[in-house]
C-alpha cells in the first residue's frame, strides 16, 4: 500500500510506505515519509497538546531533530536555562513581561489548569499517584508511570491540593 497524499489517514493492517500524514490512537499526527511502516526521512510529529518534533528518521529512529512547545519555546539540547535556577521566569512571562509585584503565575499557561484532587500536573496531563496512572488533560489514559517517573512527578510537579507549611525548628 502507497503512503500518500495529503489527508491525514489511520491505516490498519498495512505496510505503509511514502509520504503523507499518519494520525496515532493518540491524536498525534505524523507528518513526513514513511518506509516499511516506520517512520523514515523528514517528518514531524503535531502532538494533541500543540507541541510538535521535527525530525529527520532512520527505519523509525529519531537521528535529529527539535522539539517546539505548544507556546513557541524551542527545546535547547545542550545549555538549556529556560525555568531554572537562575530565571525563574515562565516562557509567556519572558514574551510579555512578568506580573504586577504579589501576582504570581504559576504556570506557563494562565490561567493555570484546575488539578484533580489528590493528582500532580505533569505537563502532559494528570498523574494518580495511587493508582500510578498519568491520564491526559481530556481524561484519556495516556500511561503506567514507572519508579522513576513516579519519583520526579512527586517531588516536582504541580499538587492539585494545597498544603499548610511553616516554620520548623531544628532539633
Amino acid at each position: 500500500m502507497r503512503f500518500t497524499g495529503t489527508s491525514c489517514h489511520n491505516f490498519l493492517f498495512a505496510v505503509i510506505e511514502g509520504k503523507g500524514c499518519y494520525t496515532l490512537p493518540t491524536e498525534t499526527k505524523y507528518n513526513g515519509t514513511m518506509k516499511d511502516g516506520m517512520f523514515h526521512g523528514k517528518g514531524t510529529l503535531h502532538f494533541p497538546n500543540g507541541s510538535k518534533y521535527e525530525g529527520i528518521w532512520d527505519c523509525g529512529i529519531s537521528k535529529e531533530g527539535k522539539y517546539t512547545f505548544a507556546d513557541g519555546l524551542e527545546f535547547k539540547d545542550k545549555k538549556w536555562h529556560y525555568c531554572d535556577g537562575y530565571d525563574r521566569r515562565f516562557y509567556t512571562e519572558i514574551c510579555s513581561g512578568l506580573k504586577p509585584a504579589g501576582i504570581s503565575q504559576l504556570t506557563n499557561l494562565d490561567p493555570p489548569r484546575m488539578i484533580p484532587e489528590g493528582c500532580y500536573d505533569c505537563g502532559d496531563g494528570f498523574y494518580n499517584p495511587n493508582t500510578r496512572v498519568v491520564i491526559d488533560y481530556k481524561l484519556r489514559f495516556l500511561r503506567n508511570a514507572d519508579d522513576d517517573e513516579h519519583e520526579w512527578i512527586i517531588r516536582t510537579c504541580r499538587k492539585g491540593w494545597d498544603e499548610i507549611t511553616g516554620y520548623k525548628p531544628k532539633q
